[in-house]
């Protein structure tokens, strides 16, 4: 059976992480995992949600070396919770600090990590089919599917991003991430990149623009900012300079170009876009700032089958079908068209909510907005669009001329509502369930002011 190792740092005095000010080792790494896989709690699965990011790693590995399998959903509500106990019953919650989840639970005591143990420990060797994590699809469409990943695909996966992004050349890359790392993306591109790169990453999960310009400031290079379109938007709606960095990163939406120059201009630094999904982890990417196309990752190859894409090869074990309309340029490269459940037919018209909500994007401004498709009325009903938009100081009736400059009146949402904030998750998507949640607000208010546009 073929092992890979859990990392590829050649020293134990390797730095594999920067926490609060202090450069953890790969001794005191590999120490902390030996410490806490001596406590973890009987269950096969661990449904981690350390927000420390050096501590969610430290958990992934203790569990993997101890043969159990991380359940990574993107929510922890109570909805969510009650299925991931009817998927696997003996789940327990590892964490870092106060939460609700009902679910036995590991808390880390507020020492932890302690000091290494005085002898080295040797870098754990994992078959490349051991079950390493369930991720689970965001719930934007529905209900959460979990999808089993193995060491072996994971590792070819980080691998092959590392090789594209130009991270395999023998430095020491300092990872500073927006994302969770319970998400596939952040999963990938700011822990398991770190392990199988050499890297080092920065632990703390910081929610603030200032804060995590101030991480990042500190960090040595060459150093990596990986992060969202929301994430970017909002550093850059810094008036302060912003640190330089050597590589920006960016999932979970599509970047308009104009973000991506303006991004790489203040950062002074390329900007990589990821594509992939939950299913497949990533596939493709690109150079935001100079094309639309993707290039496919290496050993990755894309087929068309009535219209629908799938990929497969490389690290993806089996053909998977996408949820995206993709237009195949070549082998190698392809054009995005949006998701597949993002298509709209009004009057017999046909749309996308990502082209409308690009559209609805570039009007200066609006700060963030999206549409929204309800589910399916009475009989013979009208199925209308809503626009949720964040646009402080401005109202709805202006917002709502702007749009009809660039739109088919068909698709011109019916109601546009002004909201203080999008119900966006920690990786800046939306969920359906969060958009239902607004919609029915939505409804009381239109009920005591029926003239909204």
């Amino acid at each position: 059976m073929n092992r890979l190792p859990l990392m590829t740092h050649q020293s134990a005095s390797d730095i594999v992480a920067f926490r609060h000010g202090e450069a953890i080792t790969v001794h005191q790494f590999l120490a902390d995992v030996a410490q806490l896989r001596a406590i973890l709690l009987p269950g096969k699965h661990v449904l981690n949600v350390c927000r420390d990011r050096y501590r969610f790693m430290v958990g992934l590995a203790a569990a993997m070396t101890a043969n159990k399998i991380s359940l990574l959903p993107s929510t922890y509500t109570h909805e969510t919770i009650r299925q991931m106990v009817r998927f696997a019953p003996d789940v327990f919650c590892l964490s870092d600090g106060d939460n609700d989840i009902d679910l036995p639970q590991l808390s880390l005591p507020e020492g932890f990590p302690v000091s290494a143990a005085n002898h080295n420990l040797p870098i754990p060797l994992l078959p490349e089919t051991l079950p390493v994590s369930y991720v689970f699809t965001s719930g934007s469409t529905g209900s959460p599917v979990p999808h089993l990943k193995t060491w072996g695909a994971l590792v070819g996966s980080v691998r092959a991003e590392a090789q594209r992004l130009g991270l395999l050349d023998g430095r020491t890359h300092a990872v500073l991430g927006t994302v969770p790392p319970q998400h596939m993306y952040g999963f990938e591109s700011t822990i398991l990149i770190v392990l199988q790169c050499g890297g080092a990453l920065s632990a703390p999960q910081y929610f603030y623009p200032a804060d995590i310009c101030a991480e990042l400031s500190l960090l040595p290079r060459p150093r990596l900012l990986v992060s969202t379109p929301i994430h970017l938007r909002a550093l850059l709606g810094m008036s302060s300079p912003l640190p330089p960095a050597d590589l920006l990163i960016s999932a979970t939406a599509p970047l308009t170009q104009d973000l991506a120059r303006e991004a790489e201009t203040r950062f002074d630094a390329p900007l990589q876009e990821i594509y992939g999904s939950t299913e497949t982890g990533q596939i493709a990417t690109r150079r935001s700032a100079e094309t639309d196309e993707w290039s496919l990752l290496p050993e990755l190859r894309l087929t068309s089958q009535l219209g629908r894409v799938w990929a497969s090869g490389g690290h993806v074990e089996q053909a998977t079908e996408l949820s995206d309309r993709l237009e195949i340029i070549n082998d190698e490269r392809f054009l995005l068209h949006g998701r597949t459940a993002d298509l709209v037919n009004i009057a017999g018209k046909r749309s996308s909510l990502a082209y409308l909500n690009h559209q609805l994007n570039s009007i200066p401004e609006v700060q963030d907005g999206a549409f929204f498709m309800p589910d399916d009325g009475a009989a013979g009903s009208v199925k209308r669009l809503i626009a949720f938009v964040v646009a402080p100081g401005v109202d709805a009736h202006s917002i709502y001329a702007k749009l009809r400059e660039r739109i088919d009146p068909a698709f011109l949402p019916r109601p546009l509502q002004i909201v203080d904030a999008l119900p966006r998750n920690n990786t800046g998507k939306l969920p359906r369930e969060a958009f239902q949640l607004l919609v029915t607000t939505l409804h009381h208010k239109e009920e005591n002011n029926p003239g909204t546009p």
